[in-house]
């Protein structure tokens, strides 16, 4: 059974931090590009990083580069969002996701439908 678990989401005041990890199992993590989604009240759910099998090639929304991080650790079968310098807009439901990929090296996929694999998400509040 396939299941991708996220924790780490919470409540947290403009400029702090949170690192968001998903915890998979039933399928193969290592043949899987992983990518975090969100969505905020009354908006559509936008793509905001990913990251190839290996870890070598990642992607990320110009709105949080500089300011969040991908990484995973394939030994865990674990994926990781460091979210640093937090801000009122990023409040959002917050999704992991996986796609199968033949390639280490990508590509890195932005679209919801590329995505086989989806969990429950956690709940990121960021307060002004």
């Amino acid at each position: 059974q396939v299941q991708l678990v996220e924790s780490g989401g919470g409540l947290v005041q403009a400029g702090g931090s949170l690192r968001l990890s998903c915890a998979a199992s039933g399928f193969t993590f290592s043949t899987y590009a992983m990518g975090w989604f969100r969505q905020a009240p009354g908006r559509e759910q936008e793509f905001v990083a990913a990251i190839s099998r290996t870890g070598g090639v990642t992607d990320s929304v110009d709105s949080v580069k500089g300011r969040f991080t991908i990484s995973r650790d394939n030994a865990k079968n674990t994926v990781y969002l460091q979210m640093n310098n937090l801000k009122p807009e990023d409040t959002a439901i917050y999704y992991c996701a996986a796609d199968f990929s033949l390639s280490a090296l990508g590509p890195l996929h932005r679209k919801i439908l590329e995505y086989n694999y989806w969990g429950q998400g956690t709940q990121v509040t960021v307060s002004s």
